[in-house]
């Protein structure tokens, strides 16, 4: 199953309050920012505050759910 689909679809609904920033490792910006945030495997999905916090990460499964109830909580 691809997860770009779902990906597409939450930007599409969340884009006013939500940055997607998508990053392919085999790609060079990809691999300098892979150290620097610590993301190995793919897809890893890293969700950010404001002011730049990480504030969760999910690796392998997507969980679009859990993206709409930290932006409600927010």
């Amino acid at each position: 199953m691809s997860i770009k689909p779902v990906v597409d679809e939450l930007e599409q609904e969340l884009g006013d309050d939500l940055l997607i920033i998508r990053l392919n490792i085999q790609e060079q910006v990809g691999m300098e920012l892979s150290p620097v945030y610590g993301f190995e495997f793919t897809p890893t999905f890293i969700y950010f505050d404001a002011q730049g916090n990480e504030l969760w990460r999910m690796v392998g499964e997507f969980d679009p759910q859990r993206v709409r109830d930290t932006l409600d909580s927010e």
